[in-house]
């Protein structure tokens, strides 16, 4: 047979790459971690602190140690059993090689080496270490020091060696994130002390402490405490240098948790319910109490993994917790016939934390959202139930609260309902009857289609004129709506303003919500620069995030930056959009003037001597916006509407717990702690003075 040249683009053996070891991890990060932005810079730690976390589960450790460390690194220490260090019959190199370098080796696929953990696919370390410039492993053991070392993707440096004798227990690992890999290395101190709290409610009796070197650049921690001699696994915490630290210890557990994430809110009863039972192989732990607030909270967790998107124990627990409190409501008389409580009636208010621990745990996906196990809900759905009825018969007046506070809600949600449905029209969820303030776009892909909802009249009517008809809708808002962080869905929908935004957006809401129905895939709040107009997004912000989330997830609200001066030198016009900008455009000392000038000089010649053309002198003009009503309209469209030139800022949720108890704060009627919030970040604020 005759040679054949291979075509362009053929597709064969030749064109099937092998990545080998732990290259697939740098090629497809994203794959591993979720994404490389700072959620994935911080996940590192989680999987390092998870396998320290993992031996506290197991009862071999109650000491774990994260510490920050002025060269980039970040240490994360336990007083566990140590990874083994022996030859691993299959790898030929040490178990702990075999741990750090590859990808699916652990301790937690079968045997006895870890009952219950959080891992499942054996990737935690290894990963860390392929995204990691250096990583540096530290055991003891069976009366020694062993440690091996990693470079440039987690190649290992020499094999793993004893390099002392120690008395000790524990494992050390430090590494330095791949700076190719991640833009920004910057660890953010709150978002770490915020997860690690979180761990230490988890697990009962274990001690966290977190410290902050990073400001001693001069200070070389690891040779100084060298030199202080071996002061055991925890020598950061024990050197006694003075730096930011803090330290966890919980003997509460899960309703430690709860009663913390109620602190800025009124309980509705007196008892937090706790129970903690095993049941087919199953521990669950349950802690729940009542508010008084129209929003529930539940948080989910699988071997102490967040679930975000819950999974088969939240179904469980749901199950149950409508059907037991709706049996304790007819037993008590309260119940009417042929009424029933919904599980949206029993959720209202409702703060509650579900954990479960199994030895085979499933989740979907690597990032772990969502839990699998079947065995799980049946687990839950057992315990819970019996546990809370015997719960709400020992507490009667308790009990009473609670089924109270479900008749209400109950109520509201009749009353809701017929709001929503004199309110909401066929016609109007199908764009038919559109709100009459609305000036709608042309096109009708969604995709292509932008909302601008914008503050006044007068800057709506702005709007309207300046926009690109063909993509672009205006709503404006009269004054500021209704503050929704603790009103009903019937007096929501009684505010013009806000039924007006509900219908331009066409995704109903509620328990109709339908995220495929909306209309614009720009959602874009344009206040004005001032306090009523930071007032007035703070209030929108909180309708979308509390009846809209699936916007705010979905990536499509955001926030237009108009700019905060013109400044117009001559015939030419520049905008700023911050102080610093208007600094470098106009200088330090030109006054603000609404209809003033300046004269600006030119500078003389090398001889010092001003040629009498230069003597002509050039109009400034420095002008400050207070209002998007004060633009014209070729102003708003140059500075804040125009695709090719305008800021958006895209609003995300990093850490939904935290979003929400900003909210309970801000919008709440705890005036007590919004006091202390608006004192804590005075310094933060920009003054509009």
């Amino acid at each position: 047979m005759a040679e054949t040249k291979e075509k362009k683009g053929a597709y064969g053996a030749a064109q099937i790459t092998v990545l080998e070891g732990l290259e697939a991890v740098r090629r497809r990060p994203g794959m591993y971690i979720g994404t490389t932005s700072s959620t994935g810079l911080h996940h590192l730690i989680w999987e390092v602190f998870d396998n320290s976390r993992d031996e506290a589960m197991g009862g071999f450790a109650n000491d774990i140690e994260v510490a920050l460390l002025p060269d980039g690194s970040v240490r994360v220490a336990d007083n566990g059993r140590g990874i083994p260090v022996d030859i691993h019959p299959k790898t030929k190199v040490s178990a702990l090689e075999t741990v750090m370098t590859v990808l699916h080796a652990g301790g937690k696929f079968g045997g006895e080496g870890y009952k219950v953990s959080g891992g499942l696919h054996g990737v935690g370390v290894s990963v860390v270490n392929a995204l990691s410039v250096s990583v540096r492993a530290e055991v003891h053991r069976e009366g020694g020091k062993f440690e091996q070392m990693y470079k440039n993707g987690g190649k290992p440096v020499g094999k793993t060696k004893k390099i002392a004798s120690s008395k000790l227990h524990g494992t050390i690992i430090s590494f330095i994130p791949d700076p190719t890999i991640f833009p920004d290395r910057t660890f953010n101190w709150d978002t770490i002390v915020s997860h690690l709290r979180q761990q230490a409610y988890l697990v009962r009796g274990l001690r966290i402490s977190i410290l902050d070197f990073r400001g001693m650049k001069d200070v070389d921690l690891p040779a100084r405490s060298a030199q202080a001699g071996d002061v055991g696994v925890f020598y950061m915490r024990e050197l006694g240098i003075d730096a930011p630290s803090t330290s966890f210890y919980f003997e509460g557990g899960l309703r430690s948790l709860v009663e913390f994430q109620n602190r800025h809110l009124e309980s509705v009863h007196k008892t937090t319910f706790y129970v903690e039972k095993e049941q087919d192989g199953v521990q669950v732990e349950v802690a729940l109490q009542y508010v008084d607030d129209i929003t529930s909270r539940i948080s989910a967790f699988a071997n102490n993994i967040y679930n975000s998107e819950g999974g088969m124990h939240i179904t469980g627990f749901k199950t149950a917790l409508t059907r037991t409190l709706n049996a304790a409501s007819k037993g008590n008389g309260n119940g009417k016939e042929g009424e029933s409580f919904t599980g949206e009636d029993v959720l209202e208010g409702l703060t509650a934390v579900v954990s479960v621990k199994m030895r085979e745990v499933q989740f979907e996906g690597q990032t772990k959202s969502k839990l699998g196990s079947v065995e799980a809900r049946g687990a839950v759905e057992t315990v819970f139930g019996e546990s809370f009825a015997a719960f709400l018969e020992e507490h009667p007046d308790d009990a009473r609260s609670i089924i109270g506070k479900a008749a209400l809600a109950m109520k509201a949600r009749k009353a809701a309902k017929a709001a929503k449905d004199s309110v909401l029209r066929k016609g109007a969820l199908e764009g038919l009857s559109l709100p009459g303030k609305l000036a709608d776009c042309q096109v009708r892909n969604p995709e292509e289609a932008e909302l601008f909802i914008v503050e006044g009249d007068s800057a709506g009517g702005t709007a309207k004129m300046g926009r690109d008809r063909r993509t672009q809708a205006i709503l404006p808002l009269r004054g500021k709506i209704l503050n929704v962080e603790r009103a009903r869905l019937d007096k929501m929908l009684s505010s013009e303003q806000i039924k007006n935004l509900v219908i331009a957006m066409g995704t109903a809401i509620g328990d109709v919500f339908d995220i495929t129905k909306l209309r614009y895939h720009k959602i874009i709040i344009a206040t004005d620069a001032d306090v009523d107009g930071a007032h007035i997004r703070t209030l929108l912000l909180t309708v979308l995030y509390r009846h809209f989330r699936a916007i705010v997830d979905g990536g499509y609200l955001y926030i237009a930056q108009p700019p905060l001066f013109k400044i117009k030198k001559g015939k030419e016009i520049s905008y700023a959009y911050s102080e610093d900008e208007k600094i470098k455009l106009a200088g330090k000392d030109v006054p603000l003037e609404e209809e003033g000038q300046m004269e600006e000089e030119t500078a003389a010649d090398e001889e010092g001597v001003t040629p009498a053309k230069a003597t002509r002198k050039q109009k400034m003009s420095v002008q400050r916006y207070k209002g998007l009503g004060e633009m014209n309209a070729e102003e708003l469209w140059e500075t804040t509407m125009d695709p090719a030139r305008r800021i958006l800022k895209q609003v995300a949720i990093e850490d939904a717990q935290e979003a929400d108890r900003t909210f309970d704060i801000l919008m709440g009627t705890d005036v007590a702690s919004r006091k202390s919030f608006i004192q804590s970040h005075a310094k933060e604020a920009t003054l509009d003075i």
